[in-house]
């Protein structure tokens, strides 16, 4: 019997196929003691595992690329993480073996991240595969990992580690279902990347029989159990005509009126570039900057490496917008030169462009880079300081750009409720303005955008958060600016023409959802999606906000 579950959608498109778990083993190994005499070797056989396991998911980054390559890379270094490293020395010390000294200082390691602010409770996924990794290889046992099957399947996990994610065969992996996660986690990142259709934070997706034939909506979140022959030639049918409609649509994002709505990609440097220039994107939205600087938490890169990496991705842009954010640290994302590191509530605290106006010569070394990287190329620069507040923060941070020379228009990111309360107030001080809607969903509702146990109120539909994207928009087109969203938002493609309803000027996602994007929007005119925008407001849950924009494109 047909039944239905939802989670929450993550990356387009449908999967049909039978339930395959992810192998699971129980990795805690037994707490024994060794005599004194054996803990050199215990620590030298720690230390091989740890080199080996960060060896293959580098290994295994240079395969994948792109967005991978950056999450397998921070996975290598968690697990060569010095301080990690001599807990684990430290615990064999005193008679652990080297693999429950590993365990048990993961573990510690583990308690820590997870209270740490969302960015890195997010990554405790991360840690426990590593860990697993680790323990794995010092215990001679298999890797629990994704199934063999010569057969396509839908894969169930509880999560997915990106060192899997990052190398799933799209050929035999039709989509994935996974019971934690939330929109923003590695895995969903990953799964857009490689275009597989995914549904994340589904309670109970371990229950689903091994062989159990699903059908799974990764726009909606909708797993349809034992699908009648209808609902399949239903999906199937729906999948056809999305996949015709996207081999027809090309480019600039337009409405079907003529309403121009630039398409633009969000980046985390130059390996993320090809994928974007394949989609058709007409330029980059979010140059997420962080990643050269996460590389060594230690210090920031010179002036050289910033310029190197930003000319890259500026070069594959020729006459194109390329929408630059300077470093976004703090909190989620912390680095020793520059954050805090006793502060009671991070995700509160100093971080984004309030640690930048705390370390100066960290900001002005970063729009000097910038400038010398945009020197003698066509490309339309723009830069944006994450977090801003207020009119104070916007005034300095424009401040520190034309102190640093930069010809570049300079904006400011709205992920704060206050900031879409006065937009209007930032404007007086900037030039553009974009919307992050995944931090500003979560200052919005105080709601994690890691934790699925909330990932309700992490939905962009909700219309209080409709609202303040309307207010931002409105601001900007009275003040003659423009405004763009670059947050998850903005690559659901129902929800894009919703955008645009509000007043939206420009879109930025992930390269993978361009042409779904584009060829959602190609079918209605700008006064259905302002119509649908209006609907969307009226309703009181995200459900129905979806509903009614769906029932107003449809014409019912």
């Amino acid at each position: 019997m047909e039944t239905t579950l939802r989670g929450v959608g993550v990356s387009h498109g449908v999967a049909i196929g039978e339930v395959r778990h992810m192998g699971t083993a129980v990795l805690e190994p037994p707490a024994k003691q060794i005599p004194a005499e054996e803990a050199e070797r215990e620590q030298g056989r720690a230390r091989q595992a740890v080199e080996a396991v960060a060896a293959d998911l580098i290994a295994r980054g240079n395969l994948a690329g792109g967005e991978a390559q950056h999450v397998l890379e921070a996975q290598a270094m968690m697990a060569q993480d010095p301080e990690l490293m001599a807990d684990v020395d430290r615990r064999i010390a005193v008679g652990s073996t080297a693999e429950r000294g590993v365990y048990d200082a993961f573990a510690a390691y583990r308690a820590l991240l997870a209270n740490a602010g969302e960015y890195l409770a997010g990554r405790v996924a991360d840690l426990d595969d590593v860990r697993n990794r680790i323990v794995a290889r010092l215990l001679g046992v298999p890797m629990p990992g994704v199934p063999d099957s010569d057969e396509p399947y839908v894969l169930i996990a509880r999560d997915l580690a990106p060192a899997d994610t990052a190398l799933l065969d799209p050929a035999l992996v039709l989509g994935f279902v996974t019971e934690e996660g939330g929109p923003t986690s590695h895995s969903a990142i990953l799964a857009r990347a490689l275009g597989v259709p995914a549904v994340v934070a589904l309670p109970g997706a371990g229950e689903l029989a091994e062989g159990t034939v699903i059908a799974v909506d990764g726009s909606t979140g909708e797993i349809f159990v034992e699908p009648s022959a209808e609902k399949r030639a239903e999906m199937e049918s729906a999948a056809a005509a999305r996949k015709a409609a996207l081999s027809a649509s090309s480019g600039p994002g337009t409405t079907s009126d003529g309403h121009k709505v630039p398409l633009l990609a969000n980046v985390g440097g130059p390996g993320d570039v090809p994928a974007a220039v394949e989609a058709g994107a007409e330029g980059v939205g979010l140059f997420r900057t962080e990643f050269l600087f996460l590389d060594d938490s230690k210090q920031a890169p010179s002036e050289e490496k910033q310029v190197a990496a930003y000319r890259a991705v500026l070069e594959a842009f020729p006459e194109g917008r390329v929408v630059v954010r300077v470093l976004d640290a703090g909190a989620d994302k912390p680095l020793d030169f520059l954050t805090p590191a006793d502060e009671p509530n991070p995700a509160l605290g100093v971080r984004g462009l309030r640690s930048l106006l705390d370390h100066p010569d960290v900001l002005r070394t970063q729009l000097t880079a910038l400038s010398k990287a945009a020197q003698g190329l066509p490309v339309h620069l723009e830069v944006m300081a994450p977090m801003v507040a207020d009119r104070a923060d916007a005034k300095a941070f424009a401040d520190a750009c034309r102190e640093a020379g930069l010809q570049a228009k300079f904006g400011a990111m709205v992920e704060i409720p206050s900031a879409a309360l006065r937009a209007r107030s930032i404007l007086r001080e900037v030039e553009f303005l974009s919307l992050g809607t995944n931090d500003l969903a979560q200052y919005t509702f105080a709601a994690d955008r890691q934790v699925g146990a909330v990932s309700r109120l992490q939905d962009p539909w909700q219309p209080a958060l409709l609202d303040l994207v309307a207010l931002s928009a409105e601001a900007a087109r009275a003040e003659g600016k423009s405004c763009g969203v670059c947050g998850e938002a903005a690559s659901d493609p129902l929800l894009a023409c919703v955008l645009t309803g509000l007043g939206v000027t420009s879109l930025s996602m992930g390269a993978a959802s361009i042409p779904y994007v584009r060829a959602t929007l190609a079918k209605y005119t700008l006064a259905q999606c302002e119509r649908a925008a209006s609907a969307a407001r009226a309703a009181d849950s995200a459900e129905e906000a979806r509903v009614a924009a769906q029932g107003v494109l449809s014409g019912e």
